[in-house]
């Protein structure tokens, strides 16, 4: 797939409030300062469509973009370190989580990990609830290019086996750098090919 335009739509603190579409939503989750809006902006061709911060948690809102006319880009909270308190923390958790269980147009959801470190307890705890109630997902490692190739393989392969503990099949995952493109396309592939598969309703908007 090739994106050849993609725009920002509007934001909500509601999955209720969101756009009223019959497009395909593909969304994408992390933890705070995975890289999530630097992929974003790589994978969309553009340098800020998805604003980029030196502080961690500034995404607050569920964001949306169009992209190529036939498929929403959603750039969620991250979950995990935000400066807003205990309260404000459970108002994103609790965002997140009806986004995710009650959004009818998700196809898919994206999880960033940072390869860079060892499996962390909130991300696995986190896609275990996904698991537990259904949600479709793939897992996105990040910053692949911060890495030596075998520190890179080794990390990766920690993680497989640490998810193996519990699951019997590993979702899809992906390898990217923002900094290099690495995984860039078969990204974009990948979404296109949960596309075509899908019901084609998306002539419809």
């Amino acid at each position: 797939m090739e994106v050849k335009k993609a725009v920002f739509v509007e934001s909500n603190s509601d999955w209720s409030k969101c756009p009223k579409h019959l497009l395909p939503e593909f969304a994408f989750i992390g933890r705070s300062n995975v890289g999530k809006s630097s992929l974003i902006n790589k994978l969309t061709n553009q340098k800020s469509l998805a604003k980029t911060s030196s502080t961690p948690g500034k995404t607050l809102l569920i964001n949306h973009f169009l992209v190529n006319d036939s498929w929403y880009l959603v750039d969620l909270p991250g979950y995990g370190f935000a400066k807003i308190g205990m309260e404000g923390r459970a108002k994103l958790d609790k965002m997140i989580k009806d986004y995710v269980l009650h959004r009818e147009e998700l196809f898919n959801l994206f999880v960033l990990i940072d390869c860079r470190h060892e499996p962390q307890k909130n991300d696995l705890e986190f896609i275990e609830f996904l698991g537990a109630n259904g949600v479709p997902f793939s897992i996105i490692f990040t910053k692949a290019d911060k890495l030596s190739k075998s520190k890179l393989s080794t990390n990766v392969q920690a993680y497989k086996n640490k998810l193996l503990e519990e699951w019997e099949e590993l979702p899809p995952i992906f390898v990217t750098s923002s900094e290099t493109g690495l995984g860039k396309d078969e990204l974009l592939d990948y979404i296109d090919s949960i596309m075509k598969v899908s019901p084609d309703d998306s002539s419809v908007e």
